[in-house]
């Protein structure tokens, strides 16, 4: 797999697009844990989520490069359609087991796709396959604002639909596992690993009954996400207090044509990471 000097030297900067929001709320209760989104949320992500980013032309060429680089006898076309239709597959399956939003294990996906593959080589291949698709970037003040959470005391955790290769993400840009940069691993929720996904309420549902058994109540709880559907609204669904971050035009969903997000709101906007300092405690 690749190191993280490799990984950052195949990621080029990307800075944040304007989205002409701007920052909105007012106080809020005592805030004692933070849950975070990842992609749109903590990183630039050029896809605006986990997907595909770039025009047609040059997305065949560097597919087509990385399948020579990895000894992969399969034209673009066909990787991409056995790509698609074996996540179809385990979603269909996902959800006649009533999955309402399902989510797949990549790794599982890319062994059916690179028939013969072993997990190891479908774990490279995927990393190598996520960098070339979805280009990503911390977001400016990411580390600014880990930092305050810290010196406040803040719990932090992460909701996220994410793969294995998510957390990656914090090693190759902050040079830190997450769990050294202050999430709390008790509350770091990823989709892969429970089969679920938002805007599904699952996530959320896990990260509330962790809550209550470590004394914290849903109404001190800020989650922080760029999607009205994906993120605030579970978010409010499960009782925390909830910050829309609009701070990215790639990333920012606001799902307005979508019955659930039609009259919702958020507690706050922001549109740019360092406007939730204040809004955490006096460290100690």
């Amino acid at each position: 797999m690749l190191n993280e000097r490799e990984a950052r030297n195949r990621l080029s900067p990307l800075s944040p697009l304007p989205t002409g929001a701007r920052k909105k709320g007012g106080k809020l209760p005592p805030i004692r844990c933070v849950l975070f989104d990842v992609y749109g949320t903590l990183f630039v992500s050029a896809s605006g989520d986990i997907g595909i980013a770039g025009d047609s032309q040059r997305w065949q060429k560097q597919l087509k490069q990385l399948l020579a680089r990895t000894n992969i006898d399969l034209k673009p076309a066909e990787l991409w359609e056995r790509y698609v239709r074996a996540i179809e597959a385990e979603h269909r399956r996902s959800k006649s087991v009533g999955i309402e939003h399902p989510e797949v294990d990549i790794v599982r996906i890319w062994e059916k796709v690179l028939e013969g593959a072993s997990a190891e080589q479908a774990q490279d291949f995927a990393v190598e396959f996520e960098i070339l698709s979805n280009p990503t970037y911390p977001m400016p003040n990411l580390s600014d604002v880990l930092t305050a959470c810290r010196k406040s005391n803040v719990r932090m955790g992460l909701i996220s639909n994410a793969q294995f290769y998510t957390p990656l993400l914090f090693k190759w840009f902050l040079h830190a596992d997450t769990e050294d940069l202050g999430f709390d691993t008790r509350l770091v929720f990823y989709s892969y690993q429970h089969g679920h996904a938002k805007p599904g309420g699952h996530l959320f549902r896990l990260a509330v009954e962790q809550l209550r058994q470590m004394e914290i109540k849903t109404a001190e709880v800020l989650y922080v996400g760029n999607d009205m559907l994906n993120d605030i609204y579970p978010a409010k669904q499960a009782g925390f207090l909830t910050a829309l971050f609009a701070g990215d035009a790639r990333s920012l969903r606001l799902r307005k044509d979508d019955p659930r997000c039609r009259s919702l709101t958020s507690d706050l906007v922001v549109t740019d990471l360092i406007q939730l300092i204040p809004y955490l405690p006096n460290p100690s």
